[in-house]
């Protein structure tokens, strides 16, 4: 993969800024520390802590972002695999999830850490309340020299509200804290054009922005054995966190020391955009759209250069079923995606709405219906979709 012109000069920046980072979020993988085999690997754990301590004794704040729990949560209950339905996964992580957290507390006490459990589910990180609480949690537990360890909160989260692997719930969790970086720790040593051993598989080095993964070949690499994620949610929890402004690096678990300190290893996420809303974020990443809005040409013009609400004066046709408040897909009109929004009618309103603007709509069905279809503040662009 050829690196593209000024490349050195932005991974050397961002090298900088991962090892200067005076708060960093650190994210572990289930394969990394368990095995359904043996439950936890104690040694790999040692080794993940100590590089942690030794961070932290050195002037920085870490954050942990640990899967494991239903892991190791397995070999206690007598499970040979991991559990496809949600109850058995619900349960082995409440078996789990002690044991983890007495093995990070055990191995931490031998270098001065004391580590505090936060388990957070998705809707703690989309509802705003719950979002405020979560963050003065994590804030409050740095101000008092504690290591905070986040989890899912397996034991209770549902399907319909679930992260779906804990790469991404990093990526939000470094937004919340406002992380200076974050490490994504793997079984894989870097991002590669194709599968480790494949032949003619390339390291890539950095990765300035969307551009450079179209060649990038990423399914079917990663954990695959205990774990829910893969290269592809790495690579996505990296561009989230560059979408939101962090500076990521992703590298295995046993470099962990020297990606901290910002060496030349792994892969490096440059930043593409400042800081975002949570909801923004979500929405561009996370957020599964119930249906889609199709605009016209001059609709999606105003969209795309512009950055306008979408009115229903450029609405001209609607797919899918939606309430109101719904994520939704912006289309436009060959079809392509464009945007991703909080639709505020539903999907049987709009219709009766096509062409007109917000005066007429507040004239034909009263004031509540005086606004957008989509508001400029609940809206993203899909350049910033992966």
């Amino acid at each position: 993969m050829t690196a593209p012109a000024g490349a050195g000069a932005d991974l050397a920046a961002v090298r900088t800024a991962v090892s200067g980072a005076k708060r960093v979020v650190v994210k572990i993988g289930s394969s990394s520390l368990t095995s359904v085999a043996g439950g936890l690997d104690h040694a790999h754990l040692h080794a993940l802590t100590a590089a942690l301590a030794a961070h932290r004794a050195a002037g920085h704040e870490v954050i942990l972002v640990s899967s494991g729990a239903i892991a190791a949560g397995l070999e206690p209950m007598g499970i040979s695999r991991r559990p496809k339905d949600l109850a058995t996964q619900q349960a082995a992580a409440g078996v789990g999830q002690s044991l983890l957290m007495a093995a990070y507390t055990h191995a931490l006490a031998g270098h001065g850490v004391v580590p505090g459990q936060v388990l957070l589910t998705a809707d703690d990180l989309i509802r705003r309340s719950h979002y405020r609480n979560a963050q003065r949690a994590v804030d409050r537990l740095l101000a008092l020299g504690i290591m905070p360890i986040v989890n899912e909160n397996d034991t209770v989260a549902t399907r319909e509200i679930r992260f779906g692997d804990n790469d991404r719930l990093a990526a939000l969790v470094a937004h919340l804290a406002h992380a200076d970086a974050l490490v994504l720790l793997s079984d894989v040593d870097a991002l590669y054009t194709a599968p480790p051993g494949t032949p003619g598989a390339v390291h890539v080095p950095f990765v300035a922005g969307s551009d450079d993964l179209a060649a990038v070949g990423i399914g079917g690499v990663g954990e695959a054995g205990v774990g829910t994620g893969g290269m592809l949610t790495k690579v996505q929890a990296a561009t989230m966190a560059a979408d939101s402004g962090i500076p990521t690096v992703l590298t295995s678990a046993p470099q962990v020391g020297a990606a901290l300190a910002g060496a030349d290893l792994g892969t490096y996420f440059g930043v593409t955009h400042r800081r975002r809303q949570t909801r923004l974020l979500w929405l561009a990443h996370l957020a599964e759209t119930h249906g889609s809005v199709h605009v016209d040409a001059g609709a999606a013009r105003a969209l795309l250069r512009r950055g306008t609400s979408l009115l229903a004066a450029g609405v001209t046709a609607v797919s899918g079923e939606f309430e109101a408040g719904d994520p939704v897909d912006v289309r436009d009109p060959a079809g392509d995606l464009i945007a991703r929004g909080m639709v505020n009618f539903a999907s049987h309103e709009l219709p009766g709405m096509f062409g007109m603007s917000i005066d007429a709509l507040g004239d034909r069905f009263g004031g509540d219906y005086r606004k957008e279809v989509i508001h400029r503040n609940d809206l993203v662009l899909t350049d910033a979709v992966f």
